[in-house]
């Protein structure tokens, strides 16, 4: 295993971080389930040539699973069901990219990648436009401040008009779109790209199986003309109509959230990829000051100070270890430094940290603000958690989403307990799902509260997989659950249609209802019970 320095190595206090911290783009691929959002994860390590082949070849007999998708429940069903971390370097950029699940059903885990990234590429379907998983993670970076660059994916399929596309996202999305390039050819006859600021064309060439890098082929406008024809003045009528209404790119309201830059492409064959990869470079931000608890910013070369934004298990089964991902808000971090965990006080110790691709992983000596590090057996660590060296520091926690499903876990085998209820303690620390517990049912009897159902099977597949304790499901009739204090857990019992229920990871005491109905006649006949909404989820 060879150790990774992700920097120049050479400590030379806080020029040293803000010039390093300068190269970082750490952001997330955000998108509706089969956008493509995988595929393009694949091409884009693909173009920066941190791999030589992707892992998506569709149409092959001996198809190779996608770099990022390492769980065998994501192999076997197709679907992205938690997020993956791949760093590789582009030029003299050092990218952070974070692949998150875009099944509604794992939204907590895209929740908590955003607290992570500086930027996030959202990805359309050119024939769907915007659908609804998409609008919802757009309101989570809405609310986040994270800018979105646009990317319209499947270009090569039959799909929309282009500019009805940026229609909608304008009137959808309430943000400006501004291309950056626009398509030669309609949806489903790709023809090539034309750059919007320049002129300048490329015309692609589509490789056996879509496997390597598309070959591309830049000429200049009357030579464009020529081999294209119509479709090639089709689209340069269409730009002259976006600069009149002045659609070009603006970086200050692209940072502010008020715009949004568009780029065109298909992922598959690898057409417009490489594009995305430099516009990423250019117009994505730099790591920022992250703002603590008391609302004051922590600058970019302060001491070091990261944030756990993911826990995570059983990537490697041969050494069957839990990873704690660390966002670097600040400082230059050093492999063996003994930093504070703020949520005890207690020393927490960095022997053991790690450079992430997807499943695979390498010894990390130094790290910057923007990276993200793999810190080894850190059962002392929750997602939302902050660590930091020197001065005091404190991030805000991550929130729990609200769920709307709940089911009682019962192990399968009483001889299994005690790996049972070591599964689900580290299952619910990993965030997941939602564990709760009450006086009612017991320890052997947890009631699992998740956003969607898919979760529950990820837990029982890892249940049964990792800690050979195989459990059964009992669904339970609730479908809200609200916050509530020790007053109004009393005043609730014996309420029909309702449970409360404790010891939620952060403290929350939750009370479940059958539904609103039952929700709403409570509040009427009981206004002097506290009942305060969740943050939510997919609903």
């Amino acid at each position: 295993m060879t150790a990774v320095d992700i920097g120049s190595g050479v400590r030379s206090g806080g020029g040293e971080v803000l010039a390093e911290a300068g190269r970082r783009r750490t952001f997330a691929v955000i998108s509706h389930p089969d956008a493509g959002k995988s595929t393009l994860t694949e091409a884009l390590a693909l173009h920066a040539s941190a791999i030589s082949q992707a892992g998506a070849v569709h149409g092959k007999a001996g198809r190779r699973g996608v770099t990022s998708d390492w769980m065998a429940m994501e192999r076997d069903r197709g679907i992205s069901i938690t997020s993956a971390v791949l760093r590789f370097d582009f030029g003299d950029t050092v990218v952070n990219l974070l692949d998150t699940p875009g099944h509604a059903d794992f939204s907590e885990d895209t929740y908590r990648v955003l607290e992570a990234v500086d930027c996030a590429v959202m990805l359309l379907d050119s024939a769907k436009g915007l659908e609804p998983q998409t609008l919802k993670l757009f309101d989570v970076c809405r609310s986040r401040r994270v800018p979105v660059i646009t990317f319209v994916n499947k270009w090569d399929r039959p799909g929309r008009e282009p500019l009805e596309l940026l229609d909608e996202i304008e009137q959808r999305l309430r943000l400006r779109p501004t291309p950056v390039n626009w398509p030669v050819g309609v949806a489903g006859d790709f023809r090539g790209l034309l750059e919007c600021a320049t002129g300048d064309y490329t015309a692609f060439t589509r490789t056996p199986g879509g496997a390597g890098r598309a070959l591309e082929e830049r000429m200049d406008a009357a030579r464009a003309a020529e081999r294209e024809g119509e479709a090639y003045t089709r689209a340069t009528e269409e730009l002259a109509l976006l600069e009149e209404i002045g659609a070009g790119v603006d970086e200050p309201s692209f940072l502010a959230g008020e715009s949004s830059p568009v780029l065109f492409g298909a992922a598959l064959p690898n057409f417009g990829v490489a594009r995305l990869l430099e516009a990423l470079r250019e117009l994505a931000p730099a790591p920022r000051p992250r703002t603590d608890v008391a609302e004051t910013p922590r600058p970019i070369d302060a001491p070091f100070s990261g944030l756990v934004f993911k826990v995570q298990a059983g990537m490697n089964a041969a050494h069957r270890d839990r990873i704690a991902f660390v966002r670097v808000c600040s400082g230059r971090f050093e492999r063996g430094m003994v930093l504070t965990h703020a949520a005890s006080g207690r020393p927490f110790a960095t022997k053991y940290a790690q450079a992430m691709f997807g499943a695979e992983r390498e010894t990390l000596d130094v790290a910057y603000p923007g990276d993200v590090i793999g810190l080894v057996n850190a059962d002392a660590l929750r997602p939302g958690d902050t660590l930091y060296e020197g001065p005091a520091v404190e991030f805000p926690g991550i929130p729990s989403f609200a769920p709307e499903y709940f089911a009682v876990l019962r192990c399968k085998d009483s001889g299994k307990s005690k790996q049972f209820r070591k599964g689900v303690d580290q299952l619910g620390t990993e965030g997941v799902v939602q564990v709760l517990a009450s006086d009612l049912r017991g320890d052997q009897a947890p009631v699992l509260a998740a956003v969607g159902p898919l979760q529950f099977d990820v837990v029982r597949h890892r249940l049964e997989h990792e800690f050979r304790a195989p459990a059964t499901l009992d669904h339970l009739g609730y479908q809200l659950a609200m916050r509530t204090d020790a007053a109004g857990a009393e005043a609730l019992i014996g309420e029909r249609g309702t449970e409360v229920l404790t010891r939620r990871l952060d403290g929350a005491l939750l009370a479940l209802f059958a539904d609103k109905w039952v929700l709403s006649a409570l509040r009427r006949n009981r206004p002097e019970i506290l009942l305060e909404p969740l943050l939510a989820g997919t609903g």
